[in-house]
């Protein structure tokens, strides 16, 4: 594999197979680590790629080393336990920083969240802008059509939480957090309802992290948060 592109068709390809749980392909190293259900024949995983790919221990351009692994019964906490550390640590900011004459400020301490959520986001995904730009590309919609977008979305991010840090035309940036988190979440609820087998790129390539009901609910609590500030 040479590039995103590649990476893209390699993962789109081998999602495929009703016995693959979760395949995670990389560029350096150029190679794809499934997760299976069932043991399955590498001439099946073969069948399921484009020619100019094969299945071989020699790492190459146009070779994939495929490493086969047995179904691990991991825990709702372990599987998301990333995820769920940076919610912990900016749902904690935010109440810290709320607090003011011994009271919590509720709309104060969802700005502050948001703000947190959309930088710490952002910079998990600038980590390896072309690998989030790629496995993006797997789901959303707009970034389905128009490639550039996964290349921008992480700076709109950034753009969104330093907006909420400064407090800057709260109406605007609500109703283009709404806009953008809205049609997110449009994407993410067409993969989990077809039950694609993909990546969730929330949090960059740097954490193997299966699409699921839980980036729904991360999305779906943005819009929402969004809708009440928007709204007061």
């Amino acid at each position: 594999m040479t590039c995103p592109s590649c990476v893209a068709a390699v993962q789109h390809a081998l999602a495929k197979h009703p016995s693959v749980q979760l395949a995670t392909v990389t560029l350096d190293p150029p190679e794809a680590v499934v997760s299976l259900s069932a043991p399955v024949p590498p001439g099946e995983l073969q069948a399921l790629l484009p020619p100019k790919y094969r299945i071989g221990p020699l790492l190459g351009p146009k070779a994939l080393v495929i490493a086969t692994l047995e179904e691990e019964s991991r825990s709702l906490l372990t599987t998301y336990k990333p995820l769920l550390l940076v919610f912990t640590f900016i749902t904690t900011i935010a109440v810290l920083t709320s607090l003011g004459e011994g009271r919590l400020d509720g709309m104060r301490a969802m700005r502050h969240f948001m703000a947190g959520f959309f930088l710490v986001f952002a910079f998990f995904k600038l980590l390896d802008l072309r690998g989030f730009a790629s496995s993006y590309a797997m789901y959303d919609l707009l970034a389905m059509r128009l490639p550039v977008y996964g290349f921008t979305y992480p700076f709109i991010e950034l753009g969104l939480g330093v907006a909420y840090l400064l407090n800057w035309w709260p109406m605007v940036t609500n109703a283009a957090t709404l806009v953008v988190m809205g049609f997110s979440l449009v994407g993410v609820l067409r993969a989990v309802l077809n039950k694609q087998k993909i990546q969730c790129a929330c949090l960059g390539t740097g954490f193997n992290l299966p699409m699921s009901t839980v980036t729904v609910v991360e999305d779906l609590l943005m819009v929402v948060m969004a809708a009440a500030m928007l709204g007061m």
